[in-house]
């Protein structure tokens, strides 16, 4: 089995654009449903999210809403608060839709100078009514400017302390970004995903607090693989010993890493235990190479192609998901009753 731990709902019908435009121009939470039938959802699913699975040979996808319309900068909290609701109960609709085809990851309703409580209400709604097996945390609800405490600031422990209790991980994402010099896709995501990565550095205690919590990074970590060396010599700088002995147990990557080098040099330096087949598709970058005439998002050819063993591309594309997302388990193991 193939599982794509990196997916958002991108091609969502209009009408959930629509209804966020309404609610964020009004005072505050907009207060109506969201009207989408089933058929739409079929038809935003069926001739791109799920074609493309199809096509390059995908099993299961984990699903959330879409990271860059998250928009923890915008509005208030109960904004926020609303459209994570919204929004995460239509991926629980596609869920129920295409129950072999995906499972759900949530937004949480994060929102600048405002503590984590709504966003551990949503998260355990989400796991014990909706089934989902994640959750999305955005390091810099200030969109692009980092006004917000690192991770590792006691600020999230009680989403920590829930994430724990439900044995759930967080993928750690940023949001749009609304500033002008930092592009969001291009430059703020992978920003996000190498500065979490040196906050966990500095700060050590928090996994001696939560000795089971769970993080993946996206986008193969952003420049973090790159730099591997500096980041170990940080770690024995700062006494924290080597990496693969405490923050590896903590800590995985993703593939979306949009040629084959950028994977060969992933797999070459992470361990393989701590890699997760991801896409991101259909997402940051949509158009196919002309160099090799495919999507630079189909991700499983360029794992295909890296040196790793069959057993070590086994762990890549379904073990390491399971390891990370306990909670997929039962809901494959039900399908496959």
């Amino acid at each position: 089995m193939i599982i794509d731990c990196h997916g958002h709902f991108t091609t969502a019908p209009k009408a959930l654009h629509d209804w966020r435009k309404r609610q964020l121009d009004g005072p505050g939470p907009l207060g109506e449903s969201l009207n989408i039938s089933d058929n739409e959802l079929r038809e935003a699913l069926e001739g791109k999210q799920l074609k493309m699975q199809r096509e390059r040979g995908l099993d299961l996808t984990l699903l959330s809403p879409i990271a860059g319309q998250m928009g923890h900068h915008l509005g208030t909290l109960a904004h926020s608060i609303e459209w994570s609701r919204v929004a995460n109960d239509l991926i629980h609709r596609v869920t129920q839709l295409y129950p072999r085809n995906f499972a759900g990851v949530c937004q949480l309703p994060q929102s600048p100078g405002a503590d984590v409580s709504a966003c551990v209400t949503e998260l355990e709604r989400c796991v014990t009514e909706l089934g989902f097996v994640g959750c999305n945390l955005n390091p810099d609800v200030s969109g692009g400017y980092w006004q917000s405490p690192p991770m590792t600031d006691q600020h999230y422990y009680p989403l920590y302390e829930k994430m724990v209790e439900l044995d759930v991980p967080a993928m750690i994402h940023v949001s749009g970004s609304c500033n002008p010099g930092v592009h969001h896709t291009g430059a703020h995501y992978l920003n996000g995903d190498t500065t979490v990565f040196m906050q966990f550095i500095v700060n050590p205690q928090l996994f001696k607090d939560f000795p089971t919590l769970r993080f993946v990074i996206p986008h193969g970590g952003g420049a973090v693989p790159y730099h591997w060396g500096r980041y170990r010599g940080f770690s024995l700088e700062m006494d924290r010993g080597e990496m693969e002995d405490w923050l590896l147990a903590h800590v995985y990557f993703d593939t979306c890493v949009y040629h084959q080098p950028g994977v060969d040099l992933l797999t070459s330096v992470v361990p393989h235990t701590n890699i997760l087949f991801g896409s991101e598709m259909i997402g940051a970058v949509k158009g196919a190479d002309p160099r090799t005439g495919h999507n630079f998002d189909d991700t499983r050819r360029y794992v295909d192609r890296c040196g790793l063993c069959a057993e070590h591309k086994q762990a890549v594309f379904e073990n390491n998901a399971l390891k990370v997302y306990p909670r997929l388990r039962p809901i494959l193991d039900a399908l496959s009753a």
